[in-house]
């Protein structure tokens, strides 16, 4: 499959074939409703990256003490979703049939659904956690089902009640709250004050991660395509992946920074570290 890099995310850059974790680009923003331009994060976050250090004095581990690698951007053909969720899909899959974990940059949200898929036929009793400003159940938006409002939707098509855990949901449809409540989700308004009890309940599953970055509050994180006031904060994030570190986290993904809405480049900042601190959560 063709792939582009023309960067290297910082302590990324053991071989394919010597990896345990590969990062992927997934630049499509073909459905966002609101502002595009989330295909330009994966390229911006790896330039950014170099603004970084490899260590973490939050997780106390170094980048260079784990096998990465950086494959690059998936190559797509704009025009047509359906073609590029089946990109992502078989690459994902060519990652997990080799042993390895991927983390995918999006993108949009949507990214997430052909990355589950692939998970899900290596891991059948597959939990997600997603963490969101938005609800994203809605069963179509604009005539269409598969869209950046539908994916958790969708992806609770495929794995049923009770393997969805939402944090930080502050926006969406009165339906799709409601839908949640009936028990299709478990979904947490506002915050993650539930987060320890849920990790609990999955420590012995494995756990697909999805990290919409709208998620933070636009006061620190402008750059996405639907900003909504009243997000966590960056300490809060950090303290989020504390948190999960322990648990059997199979694959990841960070959507929707949308980088040219925020001409500091703070978004970036703030984006490429959270993806430093993925990537070596997962990295055992």
């Amino acid at each position: 499959m063709e792939m582009f890099n023309k960067y290297c995310f910082i302590g990324c850059n053991s071989t394919y074939e010597n990896s345990s974790v590969v990062l992927f680009g997934a630049p499509y923003d073909g459905t966002s409703s609101f502002r595009p331009g989330s295909r330009f994060a994966s390229s911006r976050i790896r330039i950014d990256s170099y603004g970084l250090e490899t260590y973490s004095p939050y997780l106390d581990k170094d980048l260079e003490n784990f096998t990465v690698h950086d494959a690059g951007d998936l190559e797509f053909t704009f025009g047509n979703r359906d073609t590029v969720l089946n990109q992502i899909k078989h690459f994902t899959e060519s990652i997990y049939s080799q042993g390895k974990l991927p983390l995918m940059i999006g993108g949009e949200h949507l990214v997430t659904l052909p990355a589950v898929e692939a998970a899900l036929q290596y891991h059948e009793d597959l939990v997600i956690l997603h963490f969101d400003a938005h609800t994203d159940l809605r069963t179509e938006y604009l005539g269409e089902k598969k869209s950046h409002a539908t994916v958790i939707r969708n992806i609770w098509e495929l794995v049923g009640d009770n393997r969805i855990y939402q944090f930080c949901i502050r926006s969406g449809l009165k339906e799709e709250f409601e839908w949640a409540d009936n028990g299709h989700t478990t979904l947490n308004k506002f915050n993650f004050n539930n987060l320890e009890d849920i990790i609990k309940k999955v420590e012995n599953k494995p756990v697909y991660l999805t990290i919409d970055l709208d998620v933070l509050d636009p006061s620190i994180f402008p750059g996405t395509g639907t900003p909504e006031p009243g997000g966590i904060s960056f300490s809060d994030m950090m303290n989020i992946i504390g948190l999960i570190a322990p648990l059997n986290i199979i694959g990841a993904d960070v959507v929707e920074l949308a980088p040219d809405y925020d001409a500091t480049g703070v978004s970036t900042a703030v984006a490429s570290k959270i993806i430093r601190e993925i990537l070596l959560t997962i990295s055992k």
